[in-house]
């Protein structure tokens, strides 16, 4: 089983940038699909971004296209989440997620394990 601890999240301006880490333990880090999720106040969990366990393949959702990357260092058991041009509809809670298996996925029920999450917020 892999716990999950993610970092990074702080409050910056419009036009900003933010990395998020999601730090792994407990596992066999190679072996999990990730993902990054986030819920802004008063809405529903949404899908950001998945990479594959070898980097090989990434999803992301249309709204964050072109601004965020993700990434992994199975070496050092660690996800990114490289934000730029940050907008304050990016203002959320942002969990990392896992999943055994092989394919990339958007839905969250496919993920099996969770973080607590980290807040980032974006004024104007």
């Amino acid at each position: 089983q892999v716990q999950l601890v993610e970092s990074g999240g702080e409050s910056v301006q419009a036009g900003g940038s933010l990395r998020l880490s999601c730090a792994a333990s407990g596992g066999t880090f190679s072996n999990y699909v990730l993902g990054w999720f986030r819920q802004a106040p008063g809405k529903e969990r949404e899908f950001v971004a998945a990479i594959s366990r070898t980097s090989a393949s990434t999803a992301y959702a249309d709204s964050v296209k072109g601004r965020f990357t993700i990434s992994r260092d199975n070496a050092k058991n660690t996800m990114y989440l490289q934000m730029n041009s940050l907008e304050p509809e990016d203002t959320a809670v942002y969990c990392c997620a896992a999943r055994t298996g092989i394919m990339i996925k958007s839905r969250q029920s496919t993920y099996d394990y969770w973080g607590q999450g980290t807040q980032v917020t974006v004024s104007s």
